[in-house]
């Protein structure tokens, strides 16, 4: 990174991007910053879903640690905690191998807070510095740059940061290495919870015969009204279960929380309920797709089929 980014406002000048995962949310997120004038490299394991950003102007890197060899700060969202470990951590081909000191690998991939601390620990004795950054909004809070990014690590690095972060949504500095993803972990716990009753509201509205519609317009601007409402009512009633947010990735992420739980000493009754009926839709093959999928296991506990 120029001297001029260490000690002021980062922008397209004077700081390379890398982008490591282009899926669902990883696209959306790029082109808010090739749009905002960055030079940008990226890696995808499939190289097809990166073509677009190619076809913008970014540039494709053949691993990670090629990527971060032509970056200042790395970015990187990917499905599980063992890819995360894979692209950041490989010894030959990970992320930190190629970053040169002072470079800053930002992972908001929703993972374990114990990894969030040992890439924190891996990138300081490189002399470079990792924040844990993820992010809720879905498909949506990606195309529109409205996500909220939960941070962790070091909050002067995270100031450094806002120029990118606020081409994306809204960053918020939840304390250090590893309260990035303490925090994002309890906002899937608090959506699951309302994921679960939305579907149960919808599923008795329709067998007391209810036009369906009609509540969900009532109920959004009451005590009832929810993102997750304005988000999935409308896709669950055209039976649009496109991802957003894929369903093998929520369970992995209320599994992590479960796990967490059983670290504290908690029970928390609501999350182990979603995880299962969750759980259900992957051993059905609908892992993957959205999370408003979950009308789904309702409908299959109540032998009951909206719009039948």
């Amino acid at each position: 990174m120029a001297t001029s980014a260490a000690s002021g406002p980062i922008n397209p000048s004077n700081t390379r991007l890398g982008w490591i995962g282009t899926g669902v949310m990883g696209r959306s997120m790029c082109a808010h910053l090739i749009n905002a004038g960055y030079s940008l490299t990226v890696f995808n394991r499939t190289l097809s879903k990166a073509q677009p950003l190619v076809d913008m102007g970014a540039r494709l890197a053949q691993t990670p640690h090629d990527l971060a060899a032509q970056s200042d700060v790395v970015f990187s969202i990917v499905g599980y905690p063992s890819d995360v470990l894979q692209v950041l951590l490989d010894p030959v081909n990970g992320a930190l191998s190629g970053l040169r000191p002072g470079g800053i690998l930002v992972d908001m991939t929703t993972s374990e807070p114990s990894l969030a601390v040992e890439i924190s620990t891996a990138a300081s004795s490189k002399n470079c510095s990792s924040i844990d950054a993820p992010v809720s909004g879905g498909d949506r809070g990606a195309k529109n740059g409205t996500l909220a990014i939960f941070a962790g690590g070091d909050e002067a690095i995270v100031n450094r940061l806002n120029p990118i972060f606020t081409l994306m949504g809204k960053v918020n500095y939840m304390g250090p290495s590893g309260k990035g993803q303490f925090a994002k972990l309890a906002n899937q716990i608090t959506i699951a919870s309302t994921m679960v009753g939305l579907v149960e509201g919808i599923i008795y509205a329709h067998k007391a015969g209810l036009n369906v519609a009609s509540f969900l317009d009532a109920i959004s601007t009451g005590a009832a009204g929810s993102k997750s409402l304005d988000l999935y009512g409308s896709r669950i009633l055209k039976r649009d279960f496109d991802p957003g947010f894929f369903v093998n990735h929520f369970v992995k992420d209320l599994g992590i929380c479960l796990k967490e739980c059983q670290n504290m000493g908690l029970a928390l009754p609501g999350l182990a309920l979603a995880q299962q009926l969750y759980l259900s839709l992957k051993a059905h093959g609908e892992g993957n797709l959205g999370t408003q999928a979950l009308i789904l296991a309702l409908e299959r506990l109540n032998n009951a089929t909206l719009g039948s």
